[in-house]
């Protein structure tokens, strides 16, 4: 997997961090299986914007998700618990990113679980 830096606004201080591009045939895999500590930060891309529900079956731990336009603006973010079903933003999206909530991306502050 390609590494991207990424740039996004929380709480209105810019953070920067590295995400990992999902390769095409990986894309139905995501977080699923990966041990919560050595998760890292994906970053899914589609050609056209789509609107398709996310699960976190199979993720052991809770993971941020945030859902951008075509113009690299946030329309979703949600914290998504281990186990759920069903979790996707109201409007169309052409990127997803998912980031694990473990040491690694604590500096971002995400919300309380």
């Amino acid at each position: 997997m390609k590494k991207k830096l990424i740039g996004l606004t929380f709480k209105g201080k810019k953070r920067n961090f590295e995400v990992f591009k999902v390769p095409f045939w990986k894309e139905g895999i995501g977080l699923m299986f990966q041990r919560r500590e050595k998760a890292r930060a994906l970053l899914f891309e589609f050609k056209k914007p789509v609107s398709f529900k996310i699960h976190s079956f199979f993720v052991f731990f809770p993971f941020f998700a945030i859902w951008l336009n075509s113009e690299n603006k946030i329309i979703g973010s949600e914290l998504v618990k281990p186990f759920k079903f069903g979790i996707s933003p109201s409007e169309k999206f052409v990127k997803l990113i998912e980031i694990p909530i473990n040491k690694t991306y604590n500096f971002l502050e995400f919300p309380s679980i």
